[in-house]
C-alpha cells in the first residue's frame, strides 16, 4: 500500500509540475519508481507512460541512462522512454555537474625542528608553572563512582562499557599557598562533615596543581616525546604529543589502601595550545603494574582552562578524571575545580548544600583531525 501511494504521489507531482523536471529529479523519480515496480504495485509500461509526458530542462546524456542501467534500476519500456527523452533534449544545455565538496587538506604536523622547539618551550613553561601561580582558594567537587569490572561475573561481557554507580559527592576547600596544597573536606553528599580529608576512605587524588605536569617535563624524567595528532579542545586548535616515562625515571605513585605503594612506568598525551604554547590537557596511563599489586589499571586525564583571579587570567585545573581497577571492581573520580579566588588569611568560600551540576561535556570533549585547511 505504501508503494502504491508513493507511485500515485509521483504521478500527481509530475502532472502538477507540467511534467517539467531537471535531470537530477528525473533520476530520483526513476529510482523510486523501480522500487514500486519490484513490489508489483506499478508496471514498467506505466512508468514509461509517465516519462513520455515529461519535459526536461536539461540535456539527458547517455552516461545518466547507463548509470541507471548499471544499477539495474530500469525495465525495457522505461529504457526506451529514457532514450526517447535523450533524443528530444539534444538541443538543451547539459546538466550542471554536482561535484562532492572536496575534503579539507589535512594540516601537516610541525617539522621536527619546530616540534623540538615546542617541547623545549613547554618544558620551561611546565617547570615554572607552579612558581607563577598566585596564592588562591577554590572549591573542589569530586564525584565518585564504582562499577563491576567488564568481563567479570557482574560486569558484563569483556570490552563492554562499565555500568557506573554513583557512590558520593565531596565538596572540598582547596587552598594553594606558597606552592603547597591543603585540602579541607566540607560536605559529603551535601551534608556538612568534620571528617579529615586524609582519613577519607575510597579513591582520592591530590597534586593536580602543577606536580603532574612538572614531573613529566623534568630533565631527570627523560620522557620521550613524539608528535601524535592535531586536535580541537575547548574551541582552540591544539597540538597533541605522546610521551613515555620509564619505570626507573618515574615519580608517579599509586597507593592502595594507604599501605601499598608502587611507582610504575607510564605513558600518555600532552596537549599544547597552538597559539599560546601552554599545556591544556595531560593524560597518564600506568604500564606493567606488578601482578602482586591489587590495582590493575590507573588512568588520569587532567584538563586546564583559564580562570580569573583578581582581574588576571591564569591557566588552572578545570577537571580531572581518575579511573582505577582493583580485584573485580573499577572506580572513577570526576573532580572539578570551581570558584577560584585570591587567597588571604580571611579568605573563605560559601558552600551551598544544593547539588552542583556537573560541567557540560563540551568543556572537556576533544575533536580529533579537525576539518580545517592549512594555515
Amino acid at each position: 500500500m505504501g508503494y502504491r501511494i508513493l507511485g500515485a504521489f509521483f504521478a500527481v507531482c509530475l502532472a502538477a509540475a507540467g511534467q517539467t523536471l531537471t535531470v537530477e529529479k528525473l533520476v530520483a523519480f526513476v529510482e523510486s519508481s523501480q522500487k514500486i515496480i519490484a513490489e508489483g504495485k506499478m508496471t514498467d509500461r506505466e512508468v514509461a507512460g509517465y516519462l513520455a509526458r515529461v519535459k526536461l530542462t536539461e540535456r539527458l546524456d547517455d552516461r545518466v541512462i547507463e548509470d541507471l542501467q548499471g544499477a539495474g534500476k530500469i525495465g525495457p519500456k522505461t529504457l526506451q522512454a529514457l532514450q526517447a527523452l535523450r533524443d528530444r533534449t539534444q538541443t538543451l544545455a547539459g546538466a550542471k555537474m554536482v561535484l562532492p565538496e572536496p575534503k579539507p587538506a589535512p594540516i601537516p604536523p610541525p617539522s621536527s625542528e619546530e616540534q623540538a622547539a615546542i617541547i623545549d618551550h613547554v618544558r620551561r613553561y611546565a617547570l615554572d608553572y607552579s612558581k607563577n601561580l598566585p596564592d588562591f582558594i577554590c572549591t573542589q567537587v569530586t564525584r565518585r563512582y564504582a562499577a563491576p569490572l567488564p568481563g567479570t561475573r557482574y560486569g558484563g561481557s569483556p570490552g563492554s562499557q562499565p555500568s557506573w554507580m554513583a557512590l558520593d559527592t565531596l565538596q572540598i576547600r582547596l587552598s594553594y599557598f606558597e606552592q603547597k596544597e591543603e585540602y579541607k573536606l566540607i560536605l559529603v553528599n551535601n551534608s556538612v562533615t568534620n571528617q579529615d580529608y586524609k582519613t577519607l576512605g575510597g579513591a582520592t587524588a591530590s597534586g593536580d596543581f602543577g606536580s603532574m605536569m612538572r614531573e613529566i617535563f623534568e630533565p631527570n624524567t627523560e620522557a620521550h616525546f613524539e608528535w601524535d595528532h592535531w586536535a580541537t579542545l575547548r574551541g582552540r586548535r591544539t597540538m597533541a604529543f605522546s610521551y613515555h616515562v620509564a619505570q626507573s625515571r618515574s615519580q608517579w605513585h599509586i597507593t592502595y589502601d594507604r599501605r601499598m605503594d608502587i611507582v610504575p612506568a607510564y605513558h600518555g598525551l600532552v596537549y599544547v595550545d597552538r597559539e599560546t604554547r601552554e599545556v591544556t590537557r595531560v593524560t597518564l596511563e600506568a604500564e606493567n603494574i606488578p601482578a602482586s599489586f591489587p590495582v590493575r589499571r590507573a588512568d588520569t586525564v587532567l584538563d586546564y582552562d583559564y580562570s580569573d583571579i583578581s582581574g588576571h587570567n591564569f591557566l588552572l585545573p578545570l577537571k580531572a578524571e581518575v579511573i582505577m581497577s582493583a580485584d573485580d571492581y573499577m572506580t572513577r573520580n570526576d573532580t572539578e575545580f570551581r570558584l577560584y579566588r585570591k587567597y588571604s588569611t580571611s579568605s573563605d568560600i560559601k558552600f551551598d548544600t544544593d547539588e552542583i551540576p556537573p560541567l557540560p561535556d563540551d568543556k572537556t570533549k576533544e575533536t580529533k583531525d579537525p576539518k580545517a585547511t592549512k594555515k
